[in-house]
């Protein structure tokens, strides 16, 4: 990596401050003279961004939806992580050599983990998007069971094929017994597409963990439920602060500063 100033940054449609917020307080945590700026691109705009990521020597590049499948075709080489969740939502230039991860599934994993071992649970995930892909890779990859449940049963299907994982038909995901782990990988739940919660809480048992990747708001209608009832919950801006923790790892071969990480999230995300 050449010396003095190093620029990473990321690549959205609608540029937001959380990214440059969380990877600027590591910077500043390790004494690292780096700085990270949000792009806001179109789709047309895609090749030349990551063109000029070679041509301008910038370190690394989170990617954001809808880019994360798109993106793929233009790197040098994807990880075989990434190419198995098949979504990108992080590249490291390697001195001119664009390589493609994918952090959104150990970001999930590491939430979890900090309240139990995902080896033999039993989970529910729902969803069959992008972030629901990543989730389960990231639950199976953890030695966890993983049962899926989608609005389109066809979508889930197709990626419980793909992960190793079984379906539930969505008016049936109440009939699931023994969920130790529920997660919520749907846009259901973000105040901007449904307020409402996608999961009756008190139909899980006690000792359920319930985590919604939903951020916005932080509390969701779930997680304020299944708090409530006493359960153990993780909010959507852990996964969030893990999966920018895991690219900082990747860019700066360091340690992520996680307590200075989480600090700059927190002070955005309410």
């Amino acid at each position: 990596m050449a010396a003095g100033i190093v620029l990473c940054g990321s690549l959205s449609r609608w540029a937001v401050p959380l990214g440059a917020a969380m990877h600027q307080a590591g910077y500043r945590a390790c004494s690292l003279d780096w700085h990270y700026v949000p792009f806001e691109i179109d789709e047309a705009q895609l090749p030349e961004a990551v063109a000029a990521m070679r041509t301008l020597a910038l370190r690394g590049l989170g990617v954001s939806m809808p880019f994360k499948l798109q993106v793929m075709p233009l790197l040098d080489r994807v990880d075989p992580i990434a190419a198995r969740i098949g979504a990108v939502n992080t590249i490291v230039n390697e001195d001119g050599v664009l390589v493609g991860h994918n952090t959104d599934w150990c970001g999930a994993s590491r939430a979890l983990e900090e309240r139990r071992s995902l080896k033999g649970a039993r989970a529910l995930v729902l969803g069959a998007g992008g972030a629901a892909r990543a989730v389960a890779f990231g639950l199976k990859e953890r030695g966890a069971e993983v049962r899926l449940s989608n609005r389109t049963e066809e979508r889930a299907a197709r990626l419980a094929r793909e992960v190793g994982a079984s379906t539930i038909a969505w008016d049936d995901r109440h009939r699931v017994d023994g969920i130790d782990i529920l997660v919520n990988a749907s846009s259901l739940g973000m105040n901007t597409v449904d307020a409402a919660s996608p999961f009756d809480a008190s139909k899980l048992s006690p000792n359920a963990i319930v985590m919604d990747i939903v951020y916005k708001p932080v509390e969701t209608d779930l997680v304020r439920q299944a708090r409530a009832l006493g359960l153990t919950t993780v909010n959507g801006s852990r996964m969030l602060l893990h999966q920018a923790a895991a690219q900082f790892e990747l860019y700066t071969n360091r340690a992520a500063p996680l307590e200075a990480m989480s600090a700059a999230l927190a002070s955005y995300v309410q």
